[in-house]
């Protein structure tokens, strides 16, 4: 009778350890299986904002090798100032990358904290007015002029922007000029208001 007791307590005990170790292994198991539910998965792309995008550009790395590229990516800068949420740090952060595809002429008329300055306050009213650039659309390859200059290298582009104020919407078409540097990079020189009186 001993002996059997004796054996019915092992059994019991043995059973015991094999549930304890079985519940250990459904705890564990279970916050692996939450750790690995919450763990970002490194297959989805971060999407970036458009502003985020803009940032993400490093220009001393890898500036827009042509016209159309430079005026495409300073086009969408300023869609990006003028119709995208961001912080005050991201405006000016915007601000110098848009000053960095300026010609050294053009940004000598302005320091960068009265650029800045004049942007805050153009974007409020623009804003204020519910206006938004909702697009643009910049020369094809083939339409840029290219032509020399007094020694330097010049070109011209269009671009048109389409600005909704309410439920309005309106096209304005800007001429760009652009010479390049003497690194090779095409910078803004400076822009206007198309008007086709001017080429008849």
């Amino acid at each position: 009778m001993a002996k059997r007791r004796k054996r019915k307590k092992n059994n019991e005990g043995i059973k015991r350890a094999v549930i304890l170790i079985i519940l250990a292994g459904i705890v564990v198991g279970g916050f692996a299986m939450l750790a690995l539910r919450n763990k970002p998965d490194r297959a989805t792309p971060t999407v970036l904002s458009p502003v985020e995008e803009v940032l993400a550009r490093n220009l001393e790395n890898n500036y827009p090798s042509t016209p159309k590229e430079v005026l495409k990516y300073y086009s969408e800068i300023t869609r990006c100032f003028y119709s995208e949420i961001y912080t005050d740090e991201q405006l000016s952060q915007m601000a110098v990358k848009s000053r960095e595809l300026l010609d050294d002429e053009l940004r000598a008329q302005q320091s960068d904290d009265e650029y800045l300055n004049m942007l805050k306050a153009d974007v409020d009213i623009f804003k204020s007015n519910d206006r938004v650039i909702s697009s643009y659309s910049v020369s094809s390859a083939t339409d840029i002029d290219y032509y020399d200059y007094e020694g330097d290298e010049w070109s011209k582009a269009m671009c048109v922007f389409t600005v909704r104020e309410g439920t309005r919407m309106v096209a304005t078409q800007e001429e760009f000029l652009l010479r390049r540097d003497d690194t090779g990079h095409w910078k803004i020189f400076g822009w206007r208001i198309y008007d086709e009186d001017n080429y008849k």
